[in-house]
């Protein structure tokens, strides 16, 4: 089974910018889709970003549509999430997840695999 970390978190301020990585091992991400999510204290988990295996299609929450990009490279095994213009309520566990699906789903039971995540805190 794949085995998922991130990195890249840390502390900004409002209207900055992050990049968060997901490295994976065990597995070829080829036969994944892959997404991130966030949880932020007293707070459910909260879809981010999905991507397709190949990479040609994603799906972006509403929330952060517009700043933020999901990509992944299937030759280096990993999977990004370049955050602009942070908020302070992006504040979160920034998690990466796999899924063996074909379709980009929002719902956290759809991803088997997970990391460890990742600490987000944008201050304002």
């Amino acid at each position: 089974q794949v085995q998922l970390v991130e990195s890249g978190g840390g502390l900004v301020q409002a209207g900055g910018s992050l990049r968060l990585s997901c490295a994976a091992s065990g597995r070829t991400i080829t036969g994944y889709a892959m997404a991130w999510f966030r949880q932020a204290p007293g707070k459910e988990r909260e879809f981010v970003a999905a991507i397709h295996r190949s990479g040609g299609s994603n799906r972006t929450a509403d929330s952060v549509k517009g700043r933020f990009t999901i990509s992944r490279d299937n030759a280096k095994n990993t999977v990004t999430l370049e955050m602009n213009t942070l908020k302070p309520e992006d504040t979160a566990l920034y998690y990466c997840a796999a899924s063996y699906s074909y379709t980009l789903s929002s719902g956290p039971l759809n991803y088997p695999y997970w990391g460890q995540g990742t600490q987000v805190t944008v201050s304002s």
